[in-house]
C-alpha cells in the first residue's frame, strides 16, 4: 500500500524528534560567546513545527541552573493555531511551552547578568543536553554565517520556479493583481506562493503595515493591508541568499485572497495563516 510522504511527516508530529547537525553553532548572550558546539542537535517538540537548537551542558560556556519546575502542557490545550486538522506549535507559541517530560534551567555568562531560559529533556538519548530559547540570546551563527528567525530543518527547502501561468488575485470580486509572469515559491507543507512583480499588483489599493517577520530562509518580510484590513500581502526587500530570486516581488495569503490560475480558482487552503 502506497504512503503519502506527508502523512509520514504529520503523523511524526506528535512525538519528540531530534537529528544531530554537524554545523558548528554559537550563541551570543550578553555579548559574550556561550555556546561553541559541533555536536549540537536539532529538537522538535511534541507539536512544534520548527526545531530548536540542543547543546551538550558541557559545550555551555556559562553557568546553568535549575529553574522553577514546570509541568508539561499538552498541546491540545494551547490556543495555536491549525495545520489542517491538527493543532500546531508554531515559533508564535512561547518557549516556555514544553509538551515533554524535563526541567527547566537557566543560562547566563559567567561574566554578565544576561540570561536565557533553557530546557533539559527527561528523554534518554538528551537528557545531556539543554535545548535553549533562540530568541532570548543575542546572536545566533551556524558556522561563520549570522541565523535568523529559528534554527534551520536540513528536511525543509524552498524552490523558486519561473513561470508563465496566469495569476489573477481577487478580493471581494475586485481584481489586484493579474499577471503572466509569476515566480512559484515551494515550500512543502505550505501551500504555493505566487510572487508577483510589483508592476502587476495595484499597489494604489495596498497600505503599508507595521508588521514585520523573519523566515529563517528567506529573511526579513514587509507588509500591506487592503485599506487597513488585514496584512495579506508581504514582500522581501532584501532576501538572503536561497530566496534572492524574489527581492521586491509581491506575494498575496493564498489563505485571505482568491486565487485565479490559469482560468482556474484555487481553494483556501486551511494553515496557521487562515482567518481564525
Amino acid at each position: 500500500m502506497s504512503i503519502r510522504l506527508r502523512d509520514v511527516f504529520a503523523r511524526e508530529l506528535g512525538d519528540l524528534r531530534y537529528e544531530p547537525i554537524e554545523k558548528r553553532i554559537r550563541g551570543i548572550l550578553g555579548g559574550e560567546p556561550v555556546v561553541d558546539s559541533s555536536r549540537a542537535v536539532l529538537v522538535w517538540e511534541p507539536g512544534r513545527i520548527v526545531p530548536s537548537y540542543a547543546i551538550p551542558l558541557a559545550d555551555v560556556d556559562g553557568t546553568v541552573t535549575a529553574s522553577a519546575v514546570r509541568a508539561p502542557t499538552d498541546a491540545s490545550e494551547i490556543d495555536a493555531p491549525a495545520l489542517g486538522d491538527r493543532r500546531v506549535l508554531t515559533p508564535a507559541v512561547p518557549f516556555s511551552v514544553h509538551t515533554t517530560e524535563g526541567s527547566p534551567l537557566t543560562i547566563r555568562p559567567r561574566d554578565g547578568e544576561s540570561e536565557a531560559v533553557a530546557f533539559r529533556p527527561a528523554d534518554k538519548a538528551l537528557s545531556e543536553y539543554a535545548i535553549l530559547d533562540f530568541e532570548a540570546f543575542d546572536a545566533w551563527y551556524e558556522e561563520d554565517e549570522r541565523n535568523i528567525g529559528h534554527p534551520r530543518d536540513p528536511f525543509h527547502r524552498i524552490e523558486i520556479v519561473h513561470s508563465s501561468r496566469d495569476v489573477r488575485v481577487e478580493v471581494d470580486g475586485d481584481v489586484v493583481a493579474e499577471s503572466s509572469e509569476p515566480y512559484l515559491l515551494f515550500e512543502p507543507p505550505l501551500p504555493v506562493r505566487y510572487y508577483l512583480p510589483r508592476e502587476d499588483v495595484r499597489t494604489d489599493v495596498l497600505v503599508p503595515s507595521a508588521k514585520t517577520t523573519v523566515c529563517a530562509y528567506k529573511g526579513q518580510a514587509s507588509y500591506w493591508s487592503l485599506e487597513g484590513d488585514d496584512d495579506i500581502v508581504w514582500s522581501y526587500p532584501e532576501p538572503m541568499r536561497e530566496a534572492r530570486e524574489i527581492t521586491g516581488r509581491l506575494a498575496f495569503f493564498n489563505e485571505r485572497v482568491d486565487l485565479v490560475v490559469d482560468g482556474a480558482p484555487l481553494p483556501r487552503p486551511v494553515t496557521p495563516w487562515s482567518p481564525r
